[in-house]
């Protein structure tokens, strides 16, 4: 090896460890693949990707002006206890999470520059505001809704003017405040722990950090014969009585999340090595056939709504990975599907489709 070669390979070490530059990213919910097939079916206006594209763009426009509601203390009570507080004490990140993504993937799709420093806008101001988070579910809604943060920085990455400072500090807010929060939570039970592990991958993704993508494989490895039972109920969540079916969807979102961004970012099949598929066909069927839902009368079921439609984004996101006919028909009469409440894993579903295979969707 030549000097030179020795010294550029010593100064792209040094600048990889302190994160002075945008590193080409395989992980993450967007891989490039998939943007550039979306664009291309923009391009010859395709559908439903574009109808989904101008449904995306009437979103990010809308926010284009709005302003941010970073606060020092995200501080959310459990929701059993204080309601009313813990919605409006959530709605800043949720808010501000949802803008930031859609106006990140708006320019990754459409090139307006607009849509980046308006992405760009809310990241910097959660970067720069907040310190951390506190109250019960204060880690819970970090993680949960924290993702669209996440999920945005990746799309604005290769953006020239997001200043190095203020990656720094956004590397550092992901670090400190938002890994944190989902590290706390990977290691539990139920649906904390689903989202606790999207998150932390999604953290570890954006810090190039191979040993916490690592150990969040082998976290959702350990525990999934645990959370689905043989005939593809989640024990954990059909005991939230009324609520159960959604709890089932609620923890089904990031688990699946979190396989495909395990294979984006490793290769690794998650979807086909696991009983995913069972849990996702139980689900179906009992949010079509509520009545006969043995764990409680009457459970409350997805339904289309104004903000979105459970399960059905998780359904059009998970047609492209089995194929499953049932789950189109599921899907098919309410799409294009955006879901923006206030959790964010399949958010854009009919717009940006995955599927395992390199070919496009």
């Amino acid at each position: 090896m030549t000097f030179l070669s020795r010294l550029l390979t010593a100064l792209f070490t040094l600048l990889s460890a302190t994160r002075l530059f945008a590193l080409e990213h395989p992980g993450g919910m967007h891989p490039a693949s998939q943007l550039d097939f979306v664009r291309q079916q923009v391009k010859q206006k395709k559908e439903p990707y574009y109808t989904a594209y101008l449904q995306l763009l009437r979103k990010a426009d809308s926010v284009l002006t709005a302003p941010h509601h970073a606060l020092v203390d995200f501080s959310v009570p459990g929701y059993y206890v204080k309601p009313q507080e813990h919605r409006a004490n959530s709605l800043a990140i949720q808010q501000d999470g949802f803008s930031a993504y859609a106006c990140a993937l708006a320019w990754q799709l459409s090139g307006k520059r607009a849509y980046a420093e308006k992405a760009l806008y809310f990241l910097n101001a959660w970067a720069s505001i907040n310190k951390g988070y506190s109250d019960f579910d204060g880690p819970l809604v970090m993680s949960y809704s924290g993702t669209s943060l996440l999920m945005a920085a990746e799309l604005v990455r290769p953006f020239k003017r997001w200043k190095t400072a203020g990656r720094q500090q956004f590397a550092g807010w992901v670090e400190n405040v938002y890994r944190k929060a989902a590290n706390a939570i990977r290691g539990r039970k139920n649906n904390w722990a689903d989202w606790g592990r999207m998150g932390s991958l999604l953290a570890a993704c954006y810090l190039d950090d191979t040993a916490e993508i690592a150990e969040n494989v082998r976290l959702i490895k350990s525990d999934l014969s645990h959370k689905i039972a043989d005939d593809g109920s989640m024990p954990e969540e059909t005991r939230r009585e009324k609520n159960g079916i959604w709890y089932t969807y609620f923890s089904l979102a990031p688990i699946t999340a979190s396989c495909w961004i395990v294979h984006n970012a490793t290769g690794e099949d998650l979807f086909t090595q696991t009983p995913i598929k069972k849990a996702l066909d139980y689900l179906l069927y009992y949010n079509q056939h509520p009545q006969e839902w043995k764990w409680y009368k009457d459970p409350n079921t997805g339904k289309p709504g104004a903000t979105g439609f459970w399960p059905a984004n998780l359904f059009v996101a998970m047609y492209g990975i089995y194929g499953d006919p049932a789950y189109k028909a599921f899907t098919q009469p309410h799409e294009p599907i955006i879901y923006e409440q206030h959790h964010f894993a399949w958010t854009f579903p009919s717009l940006t489709p995955v599927k395992l295979t390199p070919s496009a969707p």
